[in-house]
């Protein structure tokens, strides 16, 4: 028997991965497990690297690439003091896709890019967004209010049909969406996919305690 056939978006086509479906790089979570996990489901599975060193992140990228061979990113921050080295180590690692947390600079987006990995850059505005697309990113990780991450205030039933009527990248929604309902009311927004945290870190496959699971 075969699976499903894939559910194929502007996201899908970007990275290679078979399902619009992100999971996010969180700290001390998104470790080499989940990401793996992740991927071989047919996901786009983030390394969370601001929790690690530069050799803990080296390693668990070497380890995603020994455990499997789907496309997986790693989320940077763009503010830590050795950015540039990790930059440097997931394009000669050759790393998919590079994710951030915080806003990047036009430098950093336009090295990645020429250097043909994938860039996708969290923000909570409009104005961000477009800032971003501007500087040549290949798509944006839109995260409204409900997020776990570091955007801003605005729910994301308005700021997702905002950010989509002003770019012409592919815009993934983020914040508050947990299962299949949720992916269906972004692409009707007309977003590209979503991009999930908690969802994950409550799988088998993330290594938080059960207890603290049980709490969420």
């Amino acid at each position: 028997m075969t699976g499903p056939d894939p559910l194929r978006t502007p996201l899908t086509e970007l990275t290679g991965v078979r399902w619009p479906v992100v999971q996010t790089g969180m700290g001390w979570v998104a470790g080499p497990r989940l990401v793996t996990a992740v991927a071989e489901a047919g996901a786009l599975g983030i390394l969370a690297s601001s929790t690690m060193t530069l050799d803990e992140l080296r390693r668990a990228v070497r380890e995603v690439k020994d455990r499997t061979g789907q496309p997986f990113g790693v989320n940077v921050r763009a503010d830590a003091v050795d950015a540039a080295e990790r930059i440097d180590l997931i394009i000669a690692e050759r790393v998919r896709v590079a994710s951030f947390a915080l806003a990047p600079t036009e430098a950093l987006v336009r090295r990645l890019t020429g250097a043909g990995l994938v860039v996708i850059p969290s923000v909570g505005a409009r104005r961000h967004a477009e800032k971003v697309a501007a500087w040549g990113a290949d798509a944006v990780i839109v995260q409204g209010g409900e997020g776990g991450g570091h955007t801003g205030p605005v729910p994301t039933s308005v700021l997702l049909p905002q950010v989509v009527d002003a770019v012409g990248i592919p815009v993934i929604g983020a914040g508050g969406f947990a299962d299949g309902r949720g992916l269906v009311a972004a692409l009707a927004y007309g977003a590209a996919g979503i991009a999930m945290g908690t969802r994950f870190l409550l799988t088998r496959d993330s290594t938080v305690p059960d207890a603290v699971k049980q709490v969420y």
